[in-house]
């Protein structure tokens, strides 16, 4: 049984329609992979899933229609986002930022910590004085520490050095191995979303033209589809 159900998803900015007929479902400790070229629709899918913009469709999450509610609604059901962008709070310490979206759970700062060693030694320092790659895992820290069922990762490597990279990638693999949470995610890396998502979803135009398991997508559907 899905824990996220989209279909036949349609959204619009103003007059202009970006969304037609997006179409994917997340099962319970499933890591899907959301891909497309830029400006197909990926970013606006996790606006409309989050409830940040209108869109009309099917949408539900853990038996409940997500359609008439509120973002912050969403996000107490079990909805967590690494925006794209990172977005931490920019005066707040790492702690801070850590507790202002906490929720009771497993994932506590001791436990993202062990995730994310880094955010204990820069516990005090404001978000703001963080590298990029820093801010990165704080984005990411954040949204467990709400707890989650399921967990959006909107290019959570993007712009970063490789070895912060290899360590975003890591711990993206530790929340697939050792919790039953579920992960959409958003990256143009191909060979390291191979290793950790289960399956794909392409968009392109605002609507699913392929999805299936990972060991599925030849190199013709991804030069088709997603420029690789």
């Amino acid at each position: 049984m899905s824990l996220l159900t989209v279909e036949s998803l349609a959204a619009s900015y103003g007059y202009s329609q970006t969304l037609f007929d997006v179409n994917l479902s997340v099962s319970a400790g499933e890591v899907l992979a959301l891909m497309g070229r830029n400006g197909m629709g990926k970013t606006t899918t996790v606006r409309a899933i989050c409830r940040m913009m209108p869109a009309g469709g099917r949408l539900e999450f853990a038996g409940h229609d997500l359609t008439a509610l509120s973002s912050h609604k969403v996000a107490r059901l079990g909805v967590g986002l690494v925006p794209e962008g990172r977005r931490c709070f920019a005066d707040l310490t790492v702690r801070e930022n850590l507790i202002a979206a906490a929720r009771s759970g497993p994932w506590t700062i001791a436990t993202v910590g062990t995730l994310f060693p880094r955010l204990v030694e820069r516990s005090g320092q404001r978000a703001a004085s963080l590298s990029g790659g820093e801010q990165q895992m704080l984005a990411i820290g954040r949204a467990l520490m709400t707890n989650p069922k399921l967990m959006i990762l909107d290019e959570a490597t993007e712009g970063l050095a490789p070895i912060i990279r290899q360590e975003i990638w890591a711990a993206i693999a530790r929340l697939k191995r050792e919790t039953g949470m579920a992960l959409i995610v958003i990256d143009k890396s191909l060979a390291e979303l191979a290793t950790v998502c289960d399956r794909a979803v392409i968009v392109e135009r605002g609507t699913t033209v392929w999805q299936g398991a990972m060991d599925a997508l030849t190199p013709e559907i991804t030069s088709k589809y997603v420029g690789i």
